[in-house]
């Protein structure tokens, strides 16, 4: 099972040395290029590219660039967001991404993210997200 950041926050301070944090901790970090991130949760859960082009619904040529990390620009907060959705990923993991990205993380307070939040956690399309961010009159993921 997953630990939360507070679970760590709470060993990390426990510990005498970093190294002794990273040890006991290591599944529950992540060292690499946001390029190396989304290989790996892609590996981890199986998925092939086009698993992820289908899921995250970004034009399949500009998500393989993505997934390349050959992008000369970087990808806005919802294309990123997307990414998550096509790699099925928890909202530790999508948060991890965002920071990973630059990004601020989703917010459980902001009407939006938290449509976002709950349908990350509920395995719910970027189809039906966009759907219900409409019904409250809200900018769709694009």
């Amino acid at each position: 099972m997953k630990k939360s950041t507070d679970d760590l926050m709470k060993i990390l301070r426990s510990k005498h040395s970093v190294e002794e944090y990273f040890d006991e901790n290591d599944s529950e970090m992540f060292f690499g290029t946001l390029t190396e991130m989304l290989d790996f949760y892609r590996l981890r859960g199986g998925l092939s590219k086009a698993d992820v082009v289908r899921g995250s619904t970004i034009k399949r040529e500009y998500c393989y660039e993505l997934l390349r990390g050959d992008v000369s620009k970087k990808p806005s907060r919802d294309k990123v967001i997307m990414l998550c959705f096509g790699l099925r990923l928890g909202v530790d993991e999508c948060q991890q991404v965002l920071k990973k990205s630059g990004y601020a993380p989703l917010y459980a307070r902001d009407t939006r993210d938290s449509i976002i939040i709950f349908s990350v956690n509920n395995g719910i399309s970027v189809v039906k997200t966009n759907i219900k961010l409409a019904e409250y009159g809200l900018e769709p993921l694009e």
